[in-house]
């Protein structure tokens, strides 16, 4: 589903060296909705992913402002993700700058995969002006290594939180996730996609396409944040 509009294209400082582009998608006037949307990209693509860019765009269409960026290591043309400190300190900037140039909209962070993560991360140690998070298929764990958890700081989230989840994930299934929510009684909500893997891609069994998976995610999205920011 295309944005009535290309993205603005703009540049964020994070440092005094270093740059990243992000991107905004911006919605209709007829259906805006006041609410940021601000996305990370996983560990093996940037914001120009086939991925990002739909999901970008679907949420335009449904009255959000959304934003993507690029982590340092992926505007620097690098293929392993930085250290957990730069991850950060790229989320905080790009953040700042969303909360600057939107000033009147709520901010929702969050994004694919470790982009989900990392916005986990900062708004654990300082939620200030964030709303709510987003996780477009949350990386618990590494596949196979489900006894190494990236789960303790979750608890540190005051803001209400979006689970979208594949029951094939093997970064992580619902009902993994499900067990933490309840163990700390997290401010969260689950999309469960029968079949779905990290990548929310379903076998033909499900009885869905592909776009619909993906129309009914957007919905999803879209419904939940207008429910909790009302």
């Amino acid at each position: 589903m295309p944005a009535s509009t290309e993205p603005q294209k703009l540049t964020i400082a994070v440092n005094e060296r270093d740059s990243v582009s992000a991107l905004l998608y911006k919605p209709t006037s007829k259906n805006r909705n006041s609410i940021t949307l601000l996305l990370g990209h996983g560990a093996g693509a940037n914001q120009m992913s086939a991925f990002m860019r739909m999901f970008a765009s679907g949420m335009a269409e449904r009255g959000f402002d959304a934003m993507t960026f690029n982590f340092l290591y992926t505007e620097q043309g690098r293929g392993a993700p930085d250290p957990k400190a730069k991850l950060e300190a790229c989320n905080r900037a790009v953040i700042q700058t969303a909360l600057k140039k939107l000033k009147k909209n709520h901010l929702i962070i969050g994004g694919k995969s470790m982009g989900g993560r990392i916005a986990s991360q900062v708004a654990a140690a300082d939620g200030s002006g964030i709303s709510g998070l987003v996780f477009l298929g949350y990386p618990l764990h590494p596949p196979g290594k489900p006894e190494q958890k990236r789960d303790a700081h979750l608890k540190d989230i005051q803001a209400p939180m979006l689970f979208i989840q594949g029951t094939r994930d093997p970064f992580g299934t619902p009902d993994e996730l499900k067990a933490i929510v309840k163990r700390d009684r997290l401010p969260a909500t689950f999309l469960e996609i029968e079949g779905g893997d990290h990548s929310f891609k379903v076998p033909k069994s499900v009885g869905l396409s592909q776009p619909e998976v993906f129309e009914m995610i957007m919905d999803k999205t879209a419904g939940w944040a207008r429910d909790n920011l009302a």
